[in-house]
């Protein structure tokens, strides 16, 4: 069991009951979720002891937001309370040709507008084997950013083993701004993870492959991969490598690069997709639970991408299965046959 501190926004969401619209819909089913919080109730599943850093309102839904991670196993000891608002993301489910969509209404939450005062990052990584982060949280606001550095700092100080999903989001800024950003925090990362369009528009990196048009050979990947290692000192890049067929439609699997050898997972096919929204997030968690307890690169991907393909027939943000599910699907059973 390792120590593992996650930190970032968890919000609530408000989806729309199955596939209906926004504007046919007159409830909202409740849950909470975001990127680093998603990657902390994974972790904790898989047993470790995971700990979610933000910030959160005293009042009551603060409180749900709270409740929420506690009911999964996540430890909320290093998490501020005070400011005015969690964050709200709306969710709209697509189906077939139509995509999901999503609304923000997070401007002034809570963790948007935190000090370096809130958090004592070095007594939070005291112990810690383990800190991730995502693009997301930097991308909140500038005084989020900044505590992102600080929290990356403080990891380095006590040999914590650093990961960042870099997670562009363009409604929350652009790719000149992510990049100023995220590049100088680099420095912090051991373990990249992203997809080929983070890469491009975090980083600066595109790799030579045509996702939209279904062409994701590994080849593709391989020299951009090996540029990222070299400029950024990274011990392992790792992808996702995404085919949409349709909303409900989708081929996962994922490529890991650790400055020697490339290796690509197995290819799931994904259909139906009852909710993709926190696939990526389950994909981080599986990773970060595979290079802790695997012998081989290969058998921790393979872990994190059958991780994330569960994570897509689970509604929520929330990736809710075990080590051994995982492990199940790794050793080759998907025929979702009833279990007695």
């Amino acid at each position: 069991m390792k120590k593992i501190v996650t930190f970032g926004e968890i919000m609530l969401r408000l989806s729309t009951p199955g596939n209906s619209r926004f504007v046919q819909s007159d409830s909202f089913d409740v849950v909470y979720g975001g990127g680093e919080a998603n990657v902390a109730v994974s972790l904790a599943s898989y047993g470790h002891d995971a700990y979610f850093v933000t910030k959160l309102p005293s009042h009551e839904i603060g409180q749900s937001a709270l409740n929420a991670l506690r009911r999964y196993g996540v430890h909320t000891d290093y998490i501020a309370r005070g400011g005015e608002r969690v964050g709200i993301y709306y969710l709209e489910t697509g189906a077939s040709m139509r995509p999901s969509k999503v609304i923000y209404d997070r401007a002034h939450s809570s963790i948007s507008e935190a000090e370096p005062t809130d958090f004592d990052f070095d007594k939070i990584m005291e112990g810690a084997d383990w800190f991730h982060w995502s693009g997301i949280t930097p991308a909140i606001s500038d005084k989020a950013a900044e505590l992102t550095r600080l929290a990356c700092e403080a990891a380095k100080r006590h040999g914590v083993k650093v990961s960042v999903d870099l997670n562009f989001r363009k409604k929350l800024w652009t790719k000149e701004k992510a990049q100023s950003v995220m590049r100088p925090l680099m420095q912090y990362v051991d373990v990249c993870i992203g997809n080929e369009e983070d890469a491009e528009l975090c980083l600066g990196f595109k790799p030579d492959a045509d996702v939209e048009g279904g062409r994701t050979d590994a080849e593709g990947y391989k020299s951009i991969f090996a540029a990222m290692a070299k400029e950024f000192g990274f011990e392992y890049v790792i992808s996702t490598l995404r085919e949409s067929f349709s909303a409900s439609h989708n081929g996962w699997k994922a490529m890991i690069y650790d400055g020697k050898e490339f290796y690509e997972s197995r290819r799931y096919d994904i259909n139906p997709i009852v909710d993709r929204v926190g696939g990526g997030d389950a994909f981080s968690g599986g990773v970060i639970h595979g290079l802790l307890t695997k012998a081989t690169q290969g058998e921790a991907l393979e872990f994190a991408v059958a991780a994330s393909a569960l994570k897509h027939t689970i509604p929520g943000d929330f990736n809710m299965v075990s080590a051994d599910e995982v492990e199940a699907l790794c050793g080759g059973d998907a025929s979702g046959r009833v279990q007695r």
